[in-house]
């Protein structure tokens, strides 16, 4: 945004803003008042302007008081300015300066300067503000690799997060219900009465059948003080590695949650950009790396989901009061988008079992995190994969190579087992699931179709055919990953006496895409009918 902008608040915001700060904004965009003479850039949001000068950031909290939000005062923008380095630096140190009041002098406003205080900033070192994870997505640039490392820094903060109260947290949840439900009576321009009153019934509904399951996790430590706003432009790559940046200062009841909420902001963000299928790895590998324990919880991502859409559906509209026209109606579409896709995450979706069964080198993982973005509700299905499993059992990391001992048959019929009890948990959790394993016998498809059975849901078992040197030089050709066969593991398993094979059979050997629009149609066909039979 230019330093000329001039913002024009709409009468609606009136009711929110309780103080004029035009002359600390026309204070902040001086280029003398940073010691320059290039322009100053002002960015602006519903609850802060930013302004990049050089290679410094300087963060004004606006003068607001929203039901969520209080910066009504300058002492409540300095707490909230020294809460946020406070809180930040525990995310971001390199970016995180320091909390500095505007005082007025003799000589006019200065930056922590001699005088009455009349505002604060937060003052940040810059860093490249296209490197943050939605302009990432804009240009297509968020890998494999970039996604593993995300993950991980998640999770790393929510293993080091203070554990808090957990019901406090989850009457938390429907305060938010209740927040957002008013929140979007304010603009009934944007949002029909009759679709917010359906929206906050179906969430209240969600809220009641999950709220024994999250005072549980409560009690087993998932309940943490969170970052609180982990969206993707709260995510950036600095210095090489994902960043997290921006966390909620303001109030400690709204960063304190469960993780899984915590997580749920990033899961929104990637599936309303269509990116669907970075929203389900993101969820797969944070499941890859968290205790079991976890997988009962998934009953309560869809509601997860359907308030953190929500919550940016109100930011949005409330961003578009406080624009000019051109980016007002941005942000209103935004807020539609955003509300539409509230409601479609509490939407039902039957949870459905998949099996891939086929020898190592075939594309059983390559097919399964292909089909799971599009199977029962967002984000997708999880993916239990065998390889994992037996690294985690071993105590391993995922790409580190294991004995031999852990391929024994003993090991394998633990790997087996987990696959079945993780797969129990989440189908009960209402999620879709979709077990990448060899399945080189019958007792043990029977099994995995067992699974299917016992929970009531439709099963589709797909086995993955391919030549011996197709398998081997795929094998040949793998890098870091979880699976350790190598040519000879092939050629051994080539050998191996299948027994009858009743599952979908697929050339495993053909294109990528072509694989994946057979396996696609097959489930849409079952679907259709209502099939839960493994036969074709």
């Amino acid at each position: 945004m230019a330093a000329s902008t001039t913002l024009k608040i709409s009468p609606r915001m009136t009711s929110h803003v309780v103080a004029g700060q035009d002359e600390v904004i026309d204070f902040l965009l001086s280029p003398c008042t940073h010691g320059r003479t290039a322009s100053v850039q002002r960015i602006d949001t519903h609850g802060a302007i930013v302004f990049l000068a050089g290679d410094r950031v300087y963060k004004l909290k606006r003068a607001v008081h929203f039901p969520f939000m209080d910066l009504s005062t300058v002492e409540r923008r300095g707490r909230a300015c020294e809460r946020e380095v406070e809180v930040n630096r525990a995310y971001a140190p390199q970016i995180y300066l320091d909390a500095i009041p505007i005082t007025r002098g003799p000589e006019g406003l200065q930056l922590r300067g001699e005088g009455e205080v009349v505002d604060w900033v937060v003052r940040m070192k810059r860093f490249d503000e296209t490197a943050t994870l939605d302009r990432l997505a804009d240009r297509n640039e968020i890998s494999e690799n970039l996604l593993a490392d995300i993950v991980s820094t998640v999770r790393a903060s929510h293993e080091k997060a203070p554990i808090r109260d957990g019901l406090e947290a989850t009457q938390s949840l429907q305060r938010y219900i209740r927040q957002n439900d008013e929140a979007f009576r304010e603009s009934p321009s944007l949002f029909a009465q009759q679709e917010i009153t359906a929206l906050t019934a179906a969430a209240d509904r969600a809220y009641r059948d999950c709220f024994d399951l999250l005072v549980e996790r409560g009690k087993a430590g998932f309940v943490r003080r969170c970052h609180g706003d982990l969206h993707l432009r709260n995510i950036a790559v600095i210095d090489g590695r994902a960043t997290l940046f921006d966390a909620i200062e303001f109030d400690e009841a709204i960063a304190t949650c469960d993780v899984f909420y915590d997580l749920a902001f990033l899961l929104m963000d990637l599936w309303d950009r269509g990116l669907h299928r970075h929203a389900n790895v993101v969820l797969n590998r944070y499941l890859w790396e968290v205790p079991e324990a976890h997988l009962a919880g998934l009953a309560a991502l869809p509601l997860f989901l359907s308030i953190r859409a929500a919550l940016r559906a109100k930011i949005a509209a409330a961003a578009a009061l406080v624009q000019v026209p051109s980016e007002a109606e941005a942000s209103r579409l935004e807020a539609r988008r955003y509300f539409e896709l509230a409601r479609r995450f509490l939407v039902e979706a039957p949870p459905r079992l998949v099996a891939i069964g086929g020898l190592s080198g075939t594309g059983k993982t390559t097919l399964a995190l292909a089909l799971a973005p599009s199977l029962g509700g967002a984000p997708g299905a999880v993916v239990l994969r065998s390889d994992i499993e037996r690294k985690r059992l071993a105590g391993i990391a995922e790409t580190q190579p294991l004995s031999s001992s852990s391929y024994a048959p003993s090991a394998s019929a633990a790997v087996y087992d987990t696959l079945a009890r993780k797969a129990d948990l989440a189908l009960a959790a209402g999620c879709s699931v979709i077990l990448d394993a060899v399945y080189a016998n019958m007792p043990q498809r029977h099994v995995a179709e067992g699974i299917a059975l016992r929970a009531g849901v439709g099963f589709t078992g797909f086995w993955l055919d391919a030549p011996l040197p197709v398998m081997e030089r795929r094998v040949s050709a793998r890098m870091n990953d979880a699976s350790d066969a190598d040519v000879d593991v092939v050629r051994k398993q080539a050998g191996y006496d299948l027994g009858r094979i009743s599952w979908h059979r697929l050339n495993a050997a053909l294109p990528r895409k072509d694989i994946e629009d057979e396996a696609l149609s097959c489930l849409a066909l079952r679907c259709a009918n209502g099939k839960p039979s493994s036969k074709d």
